[in-house]
């Protein structure tokens, strides 16, 4: 229940207000590029006429117009509704403050403004860049994320300054770069903790809230002329949030670019909430309020909600609006009475509807639509394809090395194995049984010590969701991701490979000579790579990373059991199993080619003849009739067949990749298309994506 106050009206009180109000309005209209004064904690636009003496680059204004967003159901007309018919702005110079209890739609708000819409939903409206219906080059938008998705094994300094390597063009030096990193730490006040790891699990690092300016350093490096961001003051104190709120406001008085701000934001303090130019007031999805924020309780009052003296104006607004817990009931002051919450919304957004704040609104809407602006299509410069890949090379390595879980926990694991396996097949002679003892160590080795891999795909996935949220803001492209952690991956592969297999191969004997234990490093390091290909395909698919290892366990087991050493190749069923599956698993290559660089060159002595003579058999009869490998090649066939699966899985992680950015819109689209026929909206693509297929 909501305190009313009945006796109140519902219009301003006299005509001297309305015509005080409508000529500020008009004031701020007819200003093309309106400043930002900190003298006091309301924003204010400069009087008509007035020259502003910083050189400002021209900003960007977005509008919507009656912009819905739906789910898709698969049930019929199972469809819900998140945003209803919204219409709004955000102009240069200044901050747009969206607000609303939770589940108002706040974030979905601003994911349509952003482009990031899921495919799961649906949007229907207009949505305008500067009067045009276009795309964002890169550098010209940012989007600071909820979620603080970010490498935990790097320090602050070294995760911003890899990012600024990243984003900031070739044309400026490596210590410009060092400079606009290091001011841009000192203004989210990161000073202090800048030698301190981000950590994550296991590891202590800094707090949620630096964690969140870390975030926020990320995005605006390249000084974006558009920024987004969601929920900013989470894990903030009210001080911190006010401070990094007031800075990000206040950025193009030392850059010189009105930067447009849209932020959803859920309980600011009274400092934070005067810092607001504009304010969209969302409940339900619909709009309650939007206009300027210190006009917000003035808006309330006149429909009988006044704030009450010495409260946060925002816990006013919000505790008005909020239905969640409407078997509360708060009793009013002497005199007035109370009303259900969900009547309060109701009143409030009728109001709002017939008001003037709403008309102004779209008027203003309709003006930037019609302005002749130039449209933004200059593209800011990024750092080249090869300083991209040598960055996230290093980056990668550093992340490598001081991540436990990635390569170190599985050298000891693959240690203990390789110890265990020379103690168990210790010395094997050319004995008979030697020869089934041989094919089973072998086995293990392509098999099960491979199979050991998947145990670093929890760390990737993390590396996937960063690659993720930088890929979005279109820091750089999937190829030179691709580079960068294949090679930053090779050291340690190497080293993986070489230690376990020399315990492997040299204890239990198996064939002397430095080509073939060379070529069993070979073959066993080319395996590690596929699975750790195989594991890049599933995290594109699959970013859960228990769904994640479950899959890869499936498929490697399948691959596993149609080598050729369970089940010997003649004897697999040729449909499905031996054509094709049998010769898709990377299995049946690795296992045929240490099976010719082992049994090659040997004999094997089967029985004892007369006089102390021996039977012997050759190892090339024992891979044709034992295990019915195919001869036709030589083992170095099977090496290059190996890693030719390597590049084709790299570049089929990559196809995946591209293959989700262009079908995510196309499946957005065909959603929209299959809307009723009565809902005449045109449906446009959202103008301000990130144009990430620029990059590839």
């Amino acid at each position: 229940m909501t305190s009313f106050h009945p006796s109140l009206p519902t219009a301003p009180s006299s005509d001297n207000e309305t015509k005080h109000r409508s000529n500020s309005v008009a004031t701020v209209l007819d200003i093309k590029v309106p400043t930002l004064e900190m003298k006091t904690c309301s924003c204010r636009a400069p009087r008509a006429g007035v020259q502003v003496e910083t050189q400002t680059e021209e900003g960007v204004c977005l509008t919507w117009k009656d912009v819905w967003v739906m789910t898709t159901s698969n049930r019929k007309n199972g469809s819900k509704s998140i945003l209803q018919g919204l219409t709004g702005y955000a102009k240069p110079g200044q901050l747009l403050a969206i607000m609303g209890p939770s589940g108002c739609g706040k974030s979905t708000l601003l994911d349509t403004l952003a482009g990031r819409l899921g495919s799961n939903t649906r949007q229907i409206g207009e949505i305008l860049i500067n009067g045009h219906k276009q795309a964002l080059a890169y550098g010209t938008s940012a989007y600071v994320t909820q979620d603080d998705t970010l490498l935990t094994t790097l320090t602050v300094k070294e995760a911003v300054h890899y990012s600024a390597q990243l984003q900031l063009p070739d044309s400026m030096s490596k210590a410009e770069k060092k400079e606009r990193a290091d001011f841009t730490i000192r203004e989210m006040g990161l000073q202090d903790a800048i030698n301190t790891r981000i950590g994550g699990w296991g590891v202590k690092g800094i707090s949620g809230g630096q964690k969140r300016r870390v975030s926020i350093c990320i995005e605006i490096l390249t000084r974006p002329k558009l920024l987004f961001l969601d929920e900013p003051t989470s894990g903030l104190d009210s001080a911190a949030s006010y401070y990094v709120m007031k800075r990000i406001a206040t950025f193009d008085k030392k850059d010189g670019i009105q930067r447009t701000i849209i932020t959803s934001i859920h309980q600011p303090s009274t400092e934070v909430f005067q810092l607001f130019h504009n304010l969209c007031l969302l409940s339900s999805g619909r709009t309650v309020y939007f206009g300027p924020a210190s006009a917000a309780c003035e808006f309330f009052t006149s429909n009988g909600f006044p704030c009450p003296a010495l409260q946060n104006p925002s816990d006013h607004l919000l505790k008005t609006i909020n239905k969640d817990f409407d078997q509360d009931f708060e009793v009013g002051l002497v005199g007035t009475g109370t009303i259900p919450t969900e009547e309060a919304i109701r009143i409030l957004v009728h109001s709002y509807k017939s008001s003037e704040w709403n008309q102004e609104v779209q008027n203003e809407v309709e003006l930037q639509s019609k302005k002749d602006t130039s449209s933004i299509d200059k593209k800011r410069g990024h750092a080249g394809f090869l300083n991209q890949c040598i960055v996230l090379y290093k980056r990668s390595s550093v992340n490598m090395f001081r991540d436990l879980g990635y390569y170190w926990l599985r050298l000891v694991i693959y240690v203990a194995l390789a110890i265990s396996l020379g103690t168990i097949f210790y010395d094997l002679g050319i004995s008979k049984g030697s020869i089934q003892d041989r094919g089973s160590l072998l086995s293990f080795v392509t098999g099960f010590l491979t199979f050991m891999t998947i145990g670093g795909f929890p760390s990737f996935v993390e590396d996937m969701k960063v690659f993720q949220r930088e890929r979005e803001n279109g820091h750089y492209g999937v190829v030179a991701f691709v580079i960068g952690n294949t090679f930053s991956s090779l050291p340690y592969l190497l080293l993986v490979s070489v230690i376990p297999g020399a315990i492997t191969y040299y204890l239990p004997g198996l064939q002397k000579g430095c080509e073939h234990f060379l070529y069993f490093l070979c073959v066993l390091f080319s395996s590690l790579m596929l699975v750790e290909s195989l594991m890049m395909i599933i995290a594109s698919i699959v970013p859960n990373y228990l769904m994640g290892i479950i899959t890869g366990a499936g498929i490697q087991g399948i691959m596993l059991l149609l080598g050729g050493f369970f089940k010997l190749p003649n004897d697999l069923p040729k449909v499905v199993w031996r054509y094709p599956l049998h010769y898709i698993a990377f299995h049946r290559y690795a296992l045929q080619g240490l099976f010719k660089n082992e049994y090659e060159g040997l004999r094997f002595v089967i029985d004892k003849g007369g006089e102390g003579s021996h039977n012997y058999i050759s190892g090339e009869e024992v891979l044709r009739n034992t295990w019915q490998t195919d001869m036709s090649c030589s083992k170095w066939v099977d090496l290059v067949i190996l890693l030719g699966m390597i590049v084709l899985y790299r570049v089929l992680f990559f196809i995946i990749i591209k293959t989700i950015e262009k079908v995510k819109p196309i499946v957005g689209s065909l959603s929209c298309m299959s809307m009723s026929p009565k809902q005449t909206i045109e449906v446009v693509e959202n103008p301000n994506a990130t144009p990430i297929h620029e990059e590839v």
